[in-house]
Order: structure tokens, then C-alpha cells, then sequence
């Protein structure tokens, strides 16, 4: 059994840790509604590219460009697929990480020829552990999700892809649904499906609409579209912050309420121990008086005697 000084070590550790998980629980607090502030604040421009992009292939459905699939016909088979992986920059955050490098496993697997690129250092860690080749790190995007990294990467990306050295861009990001739920998302970047975009306006919204492109429709969009990647990077680096500090907050507050039962149970322990301790010193006073009552009554009795 643990003495009273071991369990007020013990009492004075948890309650050091609770205070320590109850800051970061307030700090991804923070972080989370400043993050989607931040989101909600870009998002009207996005969605207004994503608007242009659908008038363009409503009223020209002739319109050809490099970033889209062919308007007719299977699309043909990628060979070389690069591999957006967004992680964290530390743990701490429940299964946040693991899921989402659990489904770029298994791309791995189904594709051979994947280059990775990873933001967060904690998917950086992994990889270089499991000796897997990274072709670029994004580092402090992670923790800072911002329109320059978000522009910065799809720079890269769109570079790699324009040069023909990859000829798909896949991102996998979480995506906060609610406040207990999550789900990590694969989503093929580019080329993008003229059908996605015709879908999201209905057919024959813009038909019966002339409009006039300068110079022409297809560098209009050739314009367009390094905005939207870069715009959609950022929506993902954002869902992906808020879901980890969303996870983060579970986690300290799972970890308050078992150090609160934990302190419960060291008090209770800790009170059974002093009242232990507390009993035994009146045990040895009270066995001490009545030796000494004894020892002075003998006394007396051998004094007597003497007379």
C-alpha cells in the first residue's frame, strides 16, 4: 500500500496533467473557430470560380482544356499519381492521423507509381520510418493553414502535372461532418470531369445564354483553374485543421474526465490511509499512556513496600 506521501505525489501529478490537457483543450478550442472564421471569410470567392467554370462549359460544351477529362469517351488509365497527403504535425488527436494515412496505405498498394506529397510532420515521420520515398514535405502548412501555403503547394502540384510527369493529382484530407463525427476523404484533383461541373448547375441553366470569352473560353479557363485548385487545397487544409482539433478536444476531454476519476480514486485512497495513519498514532499514544500508568503504579507499589 502506497503511503501518504507517495499519494500526494501521485494527486499533485494528475492534477499538473489535467491542467495541462485542460489548456489544450481550450487552445483547440480556439484554434477550430478562428479556422472555419477564416474558411467561411474565402469560401464566396471559391464558389464564384466554381460558378465561371460551370457557365463555360454550359454555353461551350466544344470547349477543350488540358486539366479536363475528354468530353466524349473513356477516361484513359493514370500511370504516374500524385499522392496530396494532409497529417498533422504532432499527435495527440485520437485516431486523426491514423486514419488518414490507413487509406493512403492502401493507395499505395493499389498504385505503384505514387509521389508523395505530405503536409504535417507526423506523415513525414511515418513515411521516412516505414523507408517509403516523400518527393516533397510542406512544413508548418499543417498548423498555419493559409492561401499562400494553399497557392504554394498547388503551384507544385500543377507544375508536376503540367509537365507531364504525373498525370493525376489525388488529395486525401478528413473532413469534419459534426462535432463527433469525422470521415477522411480521397478526391481526384485534376483532371477535373466536365460532368462534376455540369452536375452541380443542372443541365441547361446556361444554355439559352450567349456569352462572349476573351481571348477564348479555353484560356478563360486555363485562367481559372490553378484558382480553384489552390482554393480547393486550402478548403481541405482547413477541413483537415478543424477535424484535428476537433479530435484534439475529444481527446483532452477524455482525458480530464479519467483524470478526474483517477483523483477521485486517490482521494478516497489517500483519506483511507490517513485515517489509517490517524488511528494507529492514537493506538500508540493511548498504548504509551497506559504504559506509563502501569510503569508509575508499579512504582508506587514498590515505594510502598520499602515503607
Amino acid at each position: 500500500m502506497a503511503n501518504i506521501k507517495e499519494l500526494k505525489n501521485r494527486i499533485g501529478s494528475v492534477r499538473n496533467t489535467r491542467k495541462i490537457t485542460n489548456a489544450m483543450y481550450l487552445i483547440s478550442s480556439a484554434k477550430l473557430r478562428r479556422a472555419k472564421e477564416g474558411l467561411e471569410k474565402t469560401r464566396p470567392y471559391f464558389e464564384a470560380t466554381e460558378y465561371e467554370i460551370q457557365r463555360i462549359f454550359q454555353s461551350r460544351s466544344d470547349v477543350d482544356s488540358r486539366y479536363f477529362y475528354p468530353a466524349e469517351g473513356r477516361a484513359p488509365e493514370a500511370e504516374v499519381i500524385a499522392l496530396l497527403l494532409i497529417t498533422a504535425d504532432r499527435g495527440l488527436a485520437g485516431a486523426y492521423n491514423h486514419n488518414v494515412i490507413k487509406l493512403a496505405e492502401q493507395e499505395l498498394a493499389k498504385h505503384p507509381r505514387v509521389r508523395l506529397y505530405v503536409v504535417g510532420d507526423y506523415g513525414r515521420r511515418y513515411f521516412k520510418k516505414h523507408k517509403r520515398p516523400i518527393e516533397q514535405s510542406f512544413y508548418y502548412t499543417a498548423q498555419e493553414p493559409s492561401f499562400a501555403r494553399a497557392r504554394e503547394i498547388a503551384g507544385k502540384l500543377l507544375e508536376e502535372y503540367e509537365s507531364g510527369r504525373v498525370d493525376e493529382i489525388r488529395v486525401i484530407y478528413s473532413d469534419m461532418i459534426s462535432e463527433f463525427e469525422s470521415e477522411v476523404r480521397k478526391v481526384r484533383l485534376l483532371p477535373f470531369s466536365r460532368r462534376d461541373f455540369l452536375e452541380m448547375s443542372g443541365e441547361g441553366e446556361f444554355a439559352e445564354q450567349e456569352f462572349h470569352f476573351d481571348p477564348s473560353p479555353a484560356k478563360v479557363l486555363d485562367t481559372m483553374i490553378p484558382s480553384y485548385v489552390a482554393g480547393f487545397i486550402y478548403g481541405a487544409l482547413v477541413d483537415s485543421f478543424c477535424t484535428e482539433q476537433n479530435a484534439r478536444m475529444n481527446a483532452m476531454s477524455n482525458a480530464n474526465k479519467n483524470a478526474e476519476e483517477l483523483l477521485g480514486e486517490l482521494q478516497i485512497e489517500y483519506n483511507r490511509v490517513r485515517q489509517a495513519g490517524i488511528t494507529r498514532e492514537i493506538t500508540e499514544v493511548s498504548a504509551g499512556a497506559k504504559a506509563q500508568k502501569r510503569k508509575r503504579k508499579k512504582s508506587a507499589e514498590a515505594q510502598t513496600e520499602e515503607r
